[in-house]
């Protein structure tokens, strides 16, 4: 039987955890994620644990927040005035925004704190400076 190997093209199904048992993401409601190793698809922990797997092998793995998204930066948080927001938007902890950069990217914010007359956001990804649990079965080699 085969083995994934560095830059295969695979199909896998996952189900990632917070330490807490809480599921952040699973793909078992829908199709499997294809991806090819060594393009930074995915987080290093996650892709380094499917070399070497077997088509139908499931296994669960931790993968430490060092090779997930990394530590909590405090320079990724940011104070900016309410009337820079659209005026629908009426900010409140934990909402998430999406900001367009100038090249089309998007990123997702996460507000932090409410003020008077600013808010504070955490560009941040919003699992970073976490351990994560994920349950993985190869679906296939391609």
């Amino acid at each position: 039987m085969s083995r994934v190997k560095e830059n295969d093209k695979v199909k896998v199904h996952y189900t990632g955890k917070l330490t807490t048992g809480q599921i952040f993401d699973s793909s078992l409601e829908r199709e499997p994620i294809e991806v090819t190793l060594g393009q930074g698809q995915l987080i290093p922990g996650f892709e380094k644990e499917l070399v070497n797997m077997e088509v139908n092998e499931k296994k669960t793995i931790t993968v430490p927040k060092e090779e997930a998204y990394g530590d909590i930066m405090e320079e990724l948080f940011h104070e900016i005035k309410k009337a820079e927001l659209p005026e629908d938007i009426k900010p409140e902890i934990g909402m998430m925004l999406v900001a367009k950069n100038p090249d089309g990217t998007e990123n997702q914010l996460r507000i932090t704190d409410v003020k008077e007359e600013s808010i504070v956001i955490d560009a941040n990804h919003v699992l970073a400076g976490q351990d994560l649990t994920f349950e993985l079965e190869l679906v296939a080699i391609l």
